[in-house]
């Protein structure tokens, strides 16, 4: 009997101390942001919806749909002939914004959680802020492709090939002049290219490289798509 009265205690000992166990509670797993999807100003398209404030200058209307989980948006707009890059912040999915007419730009959103660190950031679109009278407008700049800024690139036989994208609110491109050389300010390679690729160009290893594309309408206007620069290995 002395034995079975040492052995009970302890086991309602043991069995206390289980009872004492705590658990750890789940994490709570807060959502990111979905990706904003754009709605106006249409891609590669002309504004003409914006509220005229001068000869140089209109409002224009930019709208989204509201993205799943997002407190607060960001608008980044580029002016595409300038390169000037700005943005605006709205905790709404549209926002007005004061541009130059007849300009064309690039533009995106951003969508943001106070909850969450992660963000979710739409598509680039291009647009034409209309101007005064004007009925045919530029092309948009080329969107150069590869090589891409910065890039290194391997040649074959010392031979690479360039890609870029021209679009035009018109739909009225004739034809590239491509521009590619070692110094900064890239010399002529080829005119009149009417596809958005050039092959078998001649490059030098260890080198470095700068390129450029003019875009041409129908209508002789042209735009310039800025200088890349990349490197031959």
């Amino acid at each position: 009997m002395k034995r079975l009265l040492y052995i009970v205690p302890l086991i309602l000992l043991a069995a206390c101390g289980k009872r004492e166990s705590s658990t750890t509670p789940s994490e709570i797993i807060i959502p990111p942001p979905s990706k904003p999807v754009l709605v106006t100003p249409a891609q590669n398209q002309v504004c003409t919806q914006g509220t005229v404030i001068s000869a140089s200058q209109s409002t224009v209307n930019f709208k989204w749909d509201a993205a799943a989980n997002a407190d607060s948006y960001e608008l980044t707009l580029k002016n595409l002939l300038t390169g000037v890059v700005i943005t605006q912040t709205t905790l709404l999915p549209q926002t007005d914004v004061i541009l130059s007419r007849n300009t064309p730009f690039s533009w995106s959103v951003t969508a943001k959680s106070a909850k969450a660190s992660l963000i979710a950031q739409s598509d680039i679109w291009k647009f034409y802020n209309a101007g005064s009278g004007t009925t045919n407008y530029a092309p948009f700049p080329a969107e150069i492709i590869s090589p891409a800024l910065g890039q290194t690139v391997n040649a074959v036989n010392s031979k690479i090939s360039l890609t870029w994208k021209g679009t035009d609110a018109d739909n009225d491109i004739s034809y590239y002049d491509v521009y590619l050389s070692t110094t900064a300010v890239p010399a002529l390679l080829q005119s009149g290219v009417a596809p958005m690729s050039l092959t078998n160009v001649n490059v030098t290893a260890n080198s470095t490289y700068y390129w450029k594309i003019i875009t041409y309408d129908a209508q002789g206007n042209s735009s310039d798509s800025g200088v890349y620069s990349f490197k031959v290995n």
